[in-house]
């Protein structure tokens, strides 16, 4: 997505990578060797990545919006109280459904964040989906002594694949303190490894990081019995949060960031992270406009993401584009495809391999019907079109 729409154009492959790509002509009189394959009108885009979703909460539903995003915290607890012992069976199997749906819709890379990482690691490390790994961590309050095992368990690359890259989240402010934060930080640092958190998600963490009061601090007393009286607190809200403990001095990606002013926007741009945000996710909690338009303005990479089943209708990733295309038709196409591609790719820390059709890259496309105009990307927006055809590692999948 960061080169210029090539009308009848070609793409060269091997051994699963982009040799070339151009006007058809060039490329068959440079490789007149290979192996054609007419795809016909089409329009072949990047594999699309999804940078932020939740692959082992597939098997839910997004339900009537609830009063609260604490209260929604609550319902999805229960839901994962009734499973049991299954819990680890079906996060598997979710994640497996999760996968097969993100192909479908021309996914061929996410960024997972997996709190039952051992079950959802061992299905998706054969493929074909390419997965960032953000094992997640919560240790806060009585669950603190908890880190170590729990950082344990994130970190283990002993299911790393070709497909499969582990990754580290420490959750979120009001779940994780600034010892488990510096902990994934370090690691992540030393070992060149993604890291992402959720951010900003409600306006409930800046008054539960200052006062330790409100929903969060009911959701540890009676959602999980587990409150006590150490945790630290922090005046200023959870993105200087986030700077104050150096997470943004490193590429680490930020689900959300819901809410944000104007000197945190600046404070965001000043750092590395990468903002994720999840539109139709955040319509569905009813959140205030998010200022997505104006980190792009600012400098900050912005991708976007669904979400997991739980807040969103399905892992459709080109509808979450199709709604910020009618918030902001003034936006042009390309910008919006490049957060589902190369910004995208950026996000997850994967953009030597994949996000855009460039030599040297993975050959990993979405193709779409064309529908004849003369803006390819903006039509796709404007109409309601799955991919036709899925590509990875230069194998068409579906």
């Amino acid at each position: 997505m960061d080169r210029p729409i090539i009308r009848d154009g070609a793409i060269a492959i091997a051994g699963g990578r982009i040799l070339d790509v151009g006007p058809a002509k060039e490329i068959w009189q440079r490789y007149p060797q290979g192996q054609p394959t007419e795809l016909g009108d089409v329009v072949v885009l990047p594999g699309l990545i999804n940078a932020h979703t939740h692959l082992e909460l597939s098997d839910l539903r997004q339900g009537d919006q609830p009063n609260s995003f604490v209260d929604w915290i609550f319902d999805l607890m229960g839901q994962t109280a009734k499973a049991g012992g299954e819990v680890l069976v079906n996060a598997a199997n979710a994640a497996r459904t999760g996968a097969v749906e993100s192909i479908g819709f021309g996914v061929t890379s996410v960024g997972d964040i997996s709190k039952q990482c051992t079950a959802t690691r061992a299905v998706l490390r054969d493929g074909p989906l390419r997965v960032v790994s953000y094992g997640e961590i919560q240790a806060m309050a009585k669950r603190r002594s908890l880190l170590d095992e729990r950082f344990a368990v994130a970190a283990d690359v002993s299911q790393e694949s070709a497909f499969l890259r582990v990754g580290l989240t420490p959750h979120a402010p009001y779940t994780v303190e600034p010892e488990g934060y510096a902990r994934c930080l370090n690691f992540a640092r030393e070992h060149s490894r993604p890291i992402a958190t959720h951010l900003a998600e409600t306006p409930d963490e800046t008054i539960f990081l200052e006062n330790q009061t409100g929903p969060f601090r009911h959701l540890w007393e009676a959602g999980v019995n587990a409150w006590d009286e150490h945790v630290p607190k922090y005046a200023g809200g959870p993105i200087r949060f986030a700077r104050d403990i150096d997470l943004l001095s490193y590429p680490t990606l930020l689900a959300h960031v819901n809410y944000c002013n104007d000197e945190e926007l600046a404070i965001l741009a000043a750092g590395k992270g990468s903002v994720v945000y999840c539109p139709r996710t955040h319509a569905y909690f009813g959140h205030p406009p998010h200022r997505w338009r104006e980190m792009l303005a600012a400098g900050i990479n912005v991708a976007v993401g669904t979400d997991s089943r739980a807040s969103s209708p399905d892992l459709n990733l080109v509808d979450d584009l199709r709604l910020l295309h009618r918030i902001a038709p003034e936006v042009p196409a390309q910008t919006l495809w490049e957060m589902a591609t190369i910004r995208a790719a950026r996000a997850i820390q994967v953009d030597s391999a994949v996000g855009s059709i460039t030599a040297g890259k993975l050959a990993d496309f979405s193709v779409f019907r064309s529908f004849g105009g003369g803006n390819p990307l903006a039509e796709l927006l404007e109409n309601q079109a799955i991919p036709t055809q899925v590509w990875i590692d230069g194998r068409k999948r579906i």
